[in-house]
């Protein structure tokens, strides 16, 4: 299993605000206080796939309930796809 920087970062530094777990998708929606900062991290094991969006925070849930429109609005320098 392989990890984004922020991932891997994430474990240590971020609060978890949300999580749903269904058909094979993980989404979580965390809190960076750091830098006072949101996203919203996508594990989809059906796929193979794993991808992070940084959040405005006021389109946290937002993003947490509809995870793959905002990632396919976003550019793709905004979001980290991961290979599971």
């Amino acid at each position: 299993m392989s990890s984004t920087p922020r991932t891997i970062q994430a474990a240590s530094t971020s609060r978890e605000l949300a999580s749903r777990e269904g058909d094979g998708v993980h989404v979580r929606l965390l809190w960076h206080p750091q830098d006072n900062t949101l996203t919203v991290s996508v594990d989809d094991s059906r796929a193979g796939q794993r991808f992070e969006l940084d959040v405005e925070r006021d389109r946290g849930l937002h993003a947490f309930y509809h995870p793959f429109a905002c990632a396919v609005s976003r550019r793709p320098e905004r979001s980290m796809y991961v290979p599971a």
